[in-house]
C-alpha cells in the first residue's frame, strides 16, 4: 500500500494574486513562513533555509520543479545531512474575492523514522500552524 501524503485545505478573506504574492515574494515570506535569503518562482530555482524545533535546528534544502502563477507552486523539500526527499505543492483556488489555499505534502516516509523531529505528527502539526494560522493571519490582516 502506496503511503499517502498530507493535505490541508483552507479557505483565506483574500484574492488569490494577494495569497500568491506572499508565497512567492521572499519579503513577505520571511514576515510569515521562514527567512530565506533568496528565492525565485522559477523552475529549477534552489532555496534553503533553517527551521525545526527549539533544541535542534534543519537545513532544508528545496528545488523548484513547477510554476503557474496564481496556481501552483511546487518544490522538493529534503534535509542536509540526512536520506530521503519529499515534495511540497501549494495550489490555489478563486472562490470570489477569496481563495481556497491547498497544500499537498508527499513523500514524509522517505524520512529518516529514527529521528522523531520526522515523525508525521510534527509535519501535521507545522502545516496546520502554517497554513491554517500564520498565512491566513498574514493575507487577511494586510
Amino acid at each position: 500500500m502506496k503511503p499517502e501524503p498530507f493535505i490541508i485545505e483552507r479557505t483565506y478573506n483574500a484574492p488569490i494574486e494577494k495569497v500568491w504574492k506572499a508565497l512567492t515574494g521572499k519579503d513577505q515570506m520571511k514576515q510569515w513562513y521562514f527567512n530565506l535569503t533568496e528565492f525565485k518562482a522559477e523552475v529549477g530555482f534552489e532555496f534553503k533555509f533553517e527551521g525545526g524545533p527549539p533544541e535542534k535546528s534543519y537545513v532544508h534544502l528545496c528545488r523548484i520543479s513547477e510554476v503557474v502563477v496564481n496556481k501552483k507552486l511546487s518544490h522538493s523539500w529534503k534535509y542536509e545531512g540526512y536520506a530521503g526527499e519529499s515534495f511540497v505543492t501549494w495550489e490555489l483556488f478563486p472562490d470570489g474575492n477569496r481563495t481556497l489555499v491547498k497544500l499537498t505534502h508527499a513523500g514524509l516516509e522517505t524520512f529518516p523514522i529514527e529521528n522523531k523531529d520526522f515523525a508525521q505528527e510534527n509535519f501535521i502539526s507545522g502545516w496546520n500552524e502554517i497554513v491554517g494560522s500564520l498565512l491566513k493571519d498574514f493575507v487577511e490582516k494586510q
